[in-house]
């Protein structure tokens, strides 16, 4: 009935801003339906939420959910970063995984050279 993989399933990251969030969406369904196991931001902190309505619980938040994310770099085999976009976060996120030794993929693969 269901079909046993060969082997473990690739883990890939998802990184980018998160103003991108649609596009991280996508990337996800389309991860997921090549075989992949996916890792993504959980938190939207420019999306309004109960969580981070107060300025105090962001300031103490984002620390905690940048580690989070380094994690999931670490746990991932490689790194896809969404959007048409680098910033200085996605751009230290890039520099992270690549002493990690990662593969890096871009959804958009004309900013690369603003990668580095």
């Amino acid at each position: 009935m269901f079909a046993l993989l060969a082997q473990e399933p690739t883990v890939v990251v998802l990184c980018g801003s998160t103003r991108f969030m649609e596009e991280m969406v996508e990337a996800n369904a389309r991860e997921t339906a090549a075989g992949r196991i996916v890792l993504a931001p959980g938190c939207d902190l420019k999306t309004p939420h109960s969580l981070w309505a107060d300025p105090a619980a962001v300031e103490a938040l984002k620390p905690r959910l940048d580690a989070l994310h380094r994690a999931k770099i670490r746990a991932a085999d490689e790194v896809l970063v969404v959007g048409d976009y680098i910033g200085d976060s996605t751009r230290a996120e890039i520099k992270y995984a690549r002493q990690l030794g990662k593969t890096i993929r871009f959804t958009h693969p004309e900013v690369e050279e603003t990668a580095k």
